[in-house]
C-alpha cells in the first residue's frame, strides 16, 4: 500500500480540525459571545460552567472558538480576545497563575517569567489581561481543581480567579468533566455560574435525527466531489456501533476511512473503506466488524451514566468513577 501524498495529508488534517456547528455547539458559542458582550456593562461578571464526558469534543470546541476570535484580528494585533488556559493539576495557586501568564505569552503578552508572592502574580495577571484586552478566560480541565486539591486550596484559587475576573472585567468559563459540576455547589462559584451547559454524547435511540444531521454535516466537510451518504440506515448504525456516540471516536473512524480511500485510490467512501478502518483501529477478529454485518444484526451500546467524582475515595486512583454503557443490543431501525 502506497504512502499518502502531501496533498492527501493536508486534506486529512483539514477534516480532522473541522467543526460542525450543530445546535449544541451553536448554543455554547452564543453563550461565549454573550459573555464577552455583557462584560462591558456589568461590574459583576457572569461566569459559565461547561461540562461533558471524555471524548464529547470540549477541547476541540473551545480551541475552535479561540481560533475564530483570533481570525478577526489583524496580524500585528497584540490583543487576546479569548484566552484558553487550565488549572495546574499538581501544584497550587502560584502554578495556576504562572500557567495563565505563560499562555498569554504565546499570544504576545508582556510576560517574561515571574517569581514572588501570589498577590504579585495576581496583579500581573490582571495587568496583562487589561493590556491584552482579554474578553473571555476559558479554563479547561477544570475538574482537576476538585480531584487534586484540598478544600482550602480550592478556595484560594477560586478567590484569586474571582478577583481577576472583577478587576480585569473578564468573564470566566469553566470547562471540564461531569465531576466539575460539584464546583457549582461551592459558595465561591454557585452564584457566579449563571450559565450552565452540557455537551452530550450522541444517541441513536433517543435523538436519532440529531445524530444523523451531525453525520450529514461531517460528510459535507469530507474531501470528495460527491458527498458521502453517512446518514443511510446501515452505515449510520454501523458507525454508531463503532463509536458508541462518542464524538472523538467517531471522528477517528471517519478519518481512518478517508485515509483508506486515499490509499486505495478511490474517489468515494465505500463499505470496504469503513471495514478496513474499523479493523485498523480495533484490530481484526477482536470484535464483530459492524460494517461486515447485516443491519439487523449490528449491536449498539449507549452511555447510560456519565463518569462522576467519588467524594469518599480513599486514593486518587479511585476518585473518578468511569462512565457506564448499556449492554450491546441489536438495533431495530424503524
Amino acid at each position: 500500500m502506497r504512502a499518502l501524498t502531501l496533498n492527501e495529508s493536508e486534506l486529512l488534517k483539514n477534516f480532522s480540525e473541522c467543526l460542525v456547528e450543530h445546535p449544541q455547539v451553536k448554543e455554547i458559542f452564543q453563550d461565549f459571545d454573550d459573555l464577552r458582550q455583557n462584560r462591558t456593562f456589568q461590574s459583576d461578571q457572569q461566569c459559565m460552567l461547561l461540562i461533558g464526558d471524555t471524548g464529547v469534543g470540549k477541547s476541540h470546541l473551545i480551541n475552535h472558538y479561540k481560533k475564530r476570535s483570533l481570525a478577526t484580528l489583524n496580524t500585528n494585533s497584540q490583543k487576546v480576545p479569548v484566552l484558553v488556559s487550565r488549572i495546574s493539576s499538581t501544584r497550587g495557586l502560584s502554578s495556576t497563575l504562572i500557567q495563565i501568564l505563560a499562555d498569554l505569552e504565546l499570544f504576545g503578552a508582556k510576560y517574561r517569567g515571574t517569581k514572588g508572592h501570589d498577590n504579585d502574580l495576581i496583579k500581573k495577571v490582571v495587568d496583562n489581561f487589561v493590556r491584552a484586552e482579554v474578553e473571555l478566560l476559558i479554563i479547561n480541565e477544570f475538574q482537576e481543581l476538585i480531584e487534586f486539591k484540598s478544600t482550602k486550596e480550592r478556595q484560594v484559587i477560586a478567590n484569586a480567579l474571582k478577583f481577576v475576573s472583577e478587576e480585569a472585567k473578564v468573564p470566566i468559563v469553566l470547562v471540564g468533566m461531569p465531576s466539575s459540576e460539584q464546583i457549582a455547589e461551592e459558595p465561591q462559584w454557585s452564584s457566579r455560574l449563571i450559565r450552565r451547559r452540557t455537551l452530550e454524547y450522541f444517541s441513536l435511540k433517543n435523538k436519532r435525527k440529531y445524530y444523523l444531521q451531525y453525520l450529514m454535516g461531517l460528510a459535507k466537510k469530507m474531501p470528495f466531489e460527491q458527498t458521502p451518504k453517512l446518514e443511510e440506515p446501515h452505515l449510520s448504525i454501523a458507525i454508531f456501533s463503532a463509536c458508541r456516540g462518542e464524538n472523538r471516536a467517531l471522528k477517528h473512524l471517519l478519518l481512518e476511512a478517508i485515509k483508506m480511500s486515499f490509499l486505495k485510490d478511490k474517489t468515494e467512501l465505500d463499505k470496504e473503506c469503513f471495514k478496513d478502518a474499523y479493523d485498523a483501529i480495533y484490530g481484526k477478529n477482536i470484535k464483530n466488524n459492524p460494517f461486515d454485518q447485516e443491519m439487523n444484526d449490528i449491536e449498539i451500546s449507549e452511555v447510560v451514566e456519565n463518569s462522576r467524582y467519588n467524594s469518599n475515595a480513599m486514593s486518587q486512583d479511585d476518585m473518578l468513577i468511569s462512565r457506564v454503557f448499556s449492554e450491546p443490543k441489536a438495533f431495530k431501525y424503524l
